[in-house]
């Protein structure tokens, strides 16, 4: 979405088409995001919580849990509005747990990893500084289906995420794209942190990062403390 809207010099319909966007999934996004209703920015408000919540339970969470935790933060919401917005989300808590312990993070051995610029210190001194990503799978009772998510290091709060039933490099550029369209990135402040998964080594993905002036960095295998 941002990609079409900054670069005005491409036909619009071409670019959509090219990215398997529906035009009008573009436009409803240009026009929210114009002039949202105040009811459009407190839903943006309390999903970015859901999904925080979400993402901290490892995935395991549903409506009836997210929802406890909600009035646990002191936020007054229905249950059907928070049914309602995993929904439309694509959150789902997970069944079967037993599955949940198949590793879902492989690397690519042909691939050559960032150097690990954290080292294990997960913490920032201001936002934008440090974000930790990850892609967890999720089984569901309708199968499996992957959450890419990027946490600020300084506020532990979710920035950027993306779902689908495939993890691969449009699951977390996805994830990414969302974060750096969300936030105030600043060339050559962000470190972008992960685990030497396939989908973080490949060319695109360091490429967009490159291309939004975040450094690259990566720890082992699985080694990626999304929540923690």
């Amino acid at each position: 979405m941002r990609f079409v809207k900054d670069h005005p010099q491409f036909p619009v319909e071409l670019v959509l088409r090219v990215l398997g966007i529906a035009s009008s999934t573009f436009y409803e996004w240009r026009k929210r995001t114009i002039t949202p209703s105040a009811r459009q920015l407190a839903d943006e408000e309390l999903l970015a919580e859901i999904v925080d919540i979400h993402t901290s339970s490892g995935g395991t969470y549903g409506s009836p849990r997210v929802h406890a935790m909600l009035v646990r933060r002191g936020i007054g919401v229905s249950r059907k509005r928070v049914e309602r917005l995993m929904r439309s989300a694509g959150l789902q808590g997970a069944f079967g747990r037993r599955r949940w312990r198949i590793p879902s993070t492989r690397q690519n051995p042909r691939a050559i990893p960032a150097p690990d610029l954290v080292e294990r210190n997960f913490t920032a001194d201001a936002p934008n500084k440090l974000w930790v990503a990850d892609a967890t799978r999720i089984p569901v009772g309708e199968g499996v289906f992957w959450l890419a998510a990027v946490r600020d290091a300084f506020s532990n709060r979710i920035v950027g995420w993306k779902s689908s039933d495939r993890c691969d490099t449009d699951l977390v550029l996805g994830a990414l794209e969302y974060g750096v369209w969300s936030r105030d990135v600043r060339d050559g402040e962000l470190v972008h942190h992960s685990d030497r998964g396939s989908t973080y080594t490949a060319i695109r993905f360091a490429n967009r990062l490159a291309d939004n002036g975040i450094a690259q960095s990566m720890g082992s295998v699985g080694d990626c403390p999304l929540s923690g």
